[in-house]
Order: C-alpha cells, then sequence, then structure tokens
C-alpha cells in the first residue's frame, strides 16, 4: 500500500503517458517516444497493453505489481528493459493496428512464427532506442 501511495498507482489507471515518468527510469523512455513518429497516434497503453478491456486491465495488474516490487526492493536493470512476455504484447498491437498492411506478413497457423516488427522498426514507438 505505501509503494501503491509513494508512487502515485492510481495515476496508473488513467491513459495519460506522464504517469509512466512517475518512475525516473521511464524518462528516456517518455523522451524517446515524444520524438517518434507514434507520438501523434499512440500513447503508452496504445502499445503495451492489449486492445481488449480484459486482458488490457490483467496486463496492467501484472505489470503493476511486478514494478512496484522492482521499484521498491530494487533489482530492475537501469535503462529499464521489456520482459519477453511484454514483448509479445505489443507486438500483437503492432500486428491489431496494421493488419491491413501486414497480412501477408502473418504466419500462415494460428500462434506461428513471425519475425517481431521492431526488428526492422526499432525506432517507430521509441525514436533513438
Amino acid at each position: 500500500m505505501f509503494t501503491f501511495g509513494y508512487g502515485r498507482g492510481a495515476s496508473y489507471l488513467s491513459n495519460d503517458p506522464q504517469s509512466c515518468v512517475n518512475c525516473h527510469v521511464m524518462q528516456g523512455h517518455m523522451d524517446s517516444w515524444q520524438k517518434s513518429s507514434h507520438h501523434g497516434v499512440a500513447v503508452c497503453n496504445d502499445c503495451h497493453l492489449p486492445h481488449d478491456p480484459i486482458g488490457k486491465w490483467v496486463v496492467k495488474a501484472d505489470n503493476g505489481f511486478f514494478h512496484s516490487l522492482a521499484f521498491t526492493v530494487g533489482g530492475f536493470k537501469d535503462p529499464i528493459r521489456i520482459k519477453p512476455r511484454n514483448r509479445r504484447v505489443t507486438q500483437s498491437t503492432c500486428v491489431d493496428c496494421h493488419r491491413d498492411f501486414v497480412h501477408n506478413l502473418l504466419p500462415a497457423t494460428e500462434n506461428g512464427d513471425m519475425q517481431s516488427c521492431v526488428h526492422c522498426h526499432a525506432d517507430v514507438g521509441h525514436a533513438g532506442r
């Protein structure tokens, strides 16, 4: 409860990108997002959370718990790095928004492999990262 209050946890329930920089380790990510091509069309939640309502809140709660734990007891990498499970969420949101353009790149079978969008488009969400 202390961490939720001290870290302004209620602000994370919003869609405001400013809430992400409550933690100083996110400032570089915010700065690079502001220079990115997606700055005018997507905020943090658009790319880093599933687009379905249940998935959005499950991932938000999961990330909130582990971020709070890491920032309270330490042990996180600085600069912070995306975890594989969150990389899968981000890949899914890329495909969700750009499905009409990437349909030929989608796997032939459900849950099949495909190249990560950020493999070629690394600067789209966070310029210069």
